[in-house]
């Protein structure tokens, strides 16, 4: 009797607890036969939208939800977007669910029976169709500094938005007089920010009023207007921030309600009621620093302690996202001043000494109530040079590997840019660049990422589901010498006629001070001081590279690494605009090998030419074959993939007639 009034309790307590803060009503907006060929698993999609409501105290670590608007039952309330891709037939009782990347995202069938999920987090994207958003309240009457930052900008007029991908408004500000802001010039990041007079500048929109322009809240008009070749910085006094923390809430929510409930507080079923054994979650760059702080501050436990994720693969996420701060910018990209890389770092507990940070680990609170996910992180070349990732691998101080955990595992990809080749594929003219990319000074890197994550993201859901442990990490060290300053003599750079070097292209990790009410570890609070002031250069450490310059030493190459066509690198050149010279964004280079011996002996390159790697056509082909053989005995390469690879080195013009 004691024991079914300790389980009647235990009982009661989850019930008690789980009505602080769940999905408390799902809308399906539309149910809809997804196309398959014959013999696929029937599939259906489902897409609508769901409420929930939080409590204030049960929450309390997202960043001014006791200042949000409150419903009669004390709770805050939000609203988000879904998507489902549920088998009908013969699932693998596996949830994948896909963190959008700025509201981006689809689901479609999965070839091993998966349901697939998407759902809004991103507060401050405006709803539009096919995107994927949450509507989160207003902290009303909250104030604070906010910044902006604009470059390249040329004309009158410049509309305060913040981002990258998908720019969004910047909040509102408490008044329109100049004086209480300040407006800065810069001609490098490196330079000193130039204050501009407030007399030569306004809140306005100049672009059909000379200044002083008609007053907006929303733009600055600047006299005798903007500079493209300079940047601009705004610092203002900001009022009513969005309660942007909750998309970590909603996520949460969601995917424990889809796992466990039988209906919402209205009656509508849950859609996979009882179809969930298993949930794994995986994010790629915004989307996957948003699972580094979604574990990191404790969300992958629910209300009622059930884990959330059991499983999860942070891709190409270098640092956390910068979402439970008041007037955040989510959307950022490690620009000047942006947070994101301040908060922990780290899968074990490490003493940021450097920094004064104390000791933390982004698993300590999962660590606490035992809901940590298995972890596979994965990341290649471009998130060192670009995205600031050196400090997670050798702690700031950059003198020794920072340790693992079991429940971890880490795989680099050597060569590639961010997220790999846009386009894949053998290219002997480097990669097509991304919608509004920066123009760069060498072609994009066409090395691939994405044939390894495919094996990779099988080896998780097994790691998962059945307990088969995936291989051991596979990444570059201190330890084993790999990992050297992004200077050409330490990485050994070969003399490339022509080519740029590597020194100047890291995207250095600068120590911020954002004042006292900024939480560093967790990357949560509200900022004070802005601009930042800059305490000191974190050091960061790279890959040392060959004789070709690719890199070399730990990691999971691809096979166009193993069987190069040319130099990939992780880094590029700025070809024009602010910044020029400079690394060009988080895009990555291409040197193309020179075709014969008689060309590479002419240009002066020391680097080996296609014909005396491969011979001829045949024999590079023959190469790729055996590499993708091995790639796939080895578990880094999926049959199809090696088969489509070969097949494209066949029709490739590789030392082929024609050929350059």
């Amino acid at each position: 009797m004691r024991r079914i009034c300790l389980l009647g309790g235990a009982a009661l307590l989850a019930l008690a607890t789980g009505a602080q803060a769940r999905v408390t009503a799902i809308h399906i907006e539309t149910r809809t036969p997804a196309p398959t060929k014959p013999g696929e698993r029937p599939y259906e999609i489902i897409t609508g939208t769901f409420d929930g409501d939080l409590s204030p105290t049960r929450d309390a670590i997202i960043t001014d939800i006791a200042q949000g608007p409150r419903q009669a039952n004390g709770r805050v309330a939000y609203s988000a977007t879904f998507a489902i891709a549920r088998p009908l037939a013969r699932g693998s009782g596996v949830l994948f669910y896909d963190v959008p990347n700025r509201g981006n995202g689809k689901v479609a069938p999965d070839e091993d029976g998966h349901i697939r999920v998407i759902s809004g987090w991103q507060g401050d994207l405006a709803p539009a169709p096919g995107l994927q958003t949450a509507t989160v309240p207003v902290a009303k009457g909250l104030t604070g500094p906010a910044l902006a930052r604009v470059t390249d900008l040329s004309g009158s007029t410049w509309g305060l938005t913040g981002g990258i991908g998908r720019p969004v408004p910047r909040p509102l500000p408490v008044d329109l007089d100049p004086a209480h802001a300040r407006l800065y010039r810069q001609a490098s990041d490196a330079a000193p920010l130039e204050p501009i007079a407030p007399s030569q500048w306004a809140f306005a929109d100049c672009r059909t009023t000379p200044f002083p322009g008609t007053p907006d809240p929303a733009r600055i008009c600047l006299k005798g207007g903007f500079d493209p070749a300079l940047a601009y910085t705004l610092v203002y006094q900001a009022r009513d921030p969005l309660v942007l923390g909750i998309g970590f809430a909603a996520t949460r929510d969601l995917v424990s309600f889809l796992r466990h409930a039988a209906a919402d507080d209205h009656g509508t079923p849950n859609p996979l009621a009882g179809q969930v054994r298993w949930s794994v979650v995986s994010g790629t760059s915004q989307s996957g620093n948003f699972v580094k702080s979604f574990i990191n501050l404790g969300f992958n436990q629910d209300e009622v302690g059930h884990r959330v994720f059991d499983g999860a693969n942070p891709n190409i996420a270098a640092r956390q996202v910068p979402l439970n701060l008041r007037f955040a910018v989510p959307g950022g990209a490690a620009t000047l001043f942006e947070p994101g890389s301040e908060g922990t770092l780290w899968w074990s507990r490490y003493a940021d000494r450097v920094r004064g940070r104390g000791t933390h680990s982004l698993l300590d609170r999962c660590t606490a109530t035992q809901t940590c996910p298995k972890i596979m992180e994965t990341f290649g070349s471009t998130e060192l040079w670009g995205l600031r990732l050196s400090p997670a691998l050798v702690g700031t101080d950059a003198r020794a590997d920072v340790p693992i955990p079991a429940n971890v595992r880490r795989y680099y990809f050597p060569g590639v840019t961010h997220g790999g080749s846009y386009t894949g594929g053998i290219s002997l003219d480097g990669d097509k660049p991304w919608p509004g990319a920066p123009v760069c000074a060498l072609p994009n890197n066409p090395n691939p990422s994405l044939p390894t994550m495919r094996a990779l993201m099988k080896r998780l859901v097994a790691w998962v589901s059945t307990g088969r442990a995936p291989p051991p990490s596979q990444y570059p060290t201190l330890a084993r010498g790999d990992l050297v300053p992004p200077h050409a003599a330490a990485m050994h750079w070969p003399a490339i006629p022509g080519a740029p070097v590597p020194d100047g292209k890291m995207n250095d990790l600068l120590d911020y001070d954002y004042g006292p009410g900024f939480d560093y570890p967790d990357l949560s609070g509200v900022i004070t001081q802005q601009p930042p002031a800059i305490r000191r250069t974190i050091p960061s450490l790279v890959p040392r590279v060959d004789r070709d310059g690719n890199e070399t030493g730990g990691g999971v190459p691809s096979v166009q690494h193993l069987v190069p066509l040319g130099t990939y690198l992780g880094w590029n050149v700025l070809a024009k605009g602010y910044g020029a010279g400079g690394p060009c964004g988080f895009a990555g280079g291409f040197i193309p090998f020179a075709a014969t011996k008689a060309e590479r002996l002419a240009k002066g390159d020391p680097r080996l030419s296609l014909e005396e790697r491969y011979g001829s056509h045949a024999g590079f082909v023959a190469r790729v074959r055996s590499v993708a053989a091995q790639r796939v005995r080895q578990g880094w390469l999926l049959p199809d993939d090696a088969a489509h690879l070969v097949a494209e080195a066949e029709a490739s013009a590789v030392l082929s007639s024609g050929s350059r």
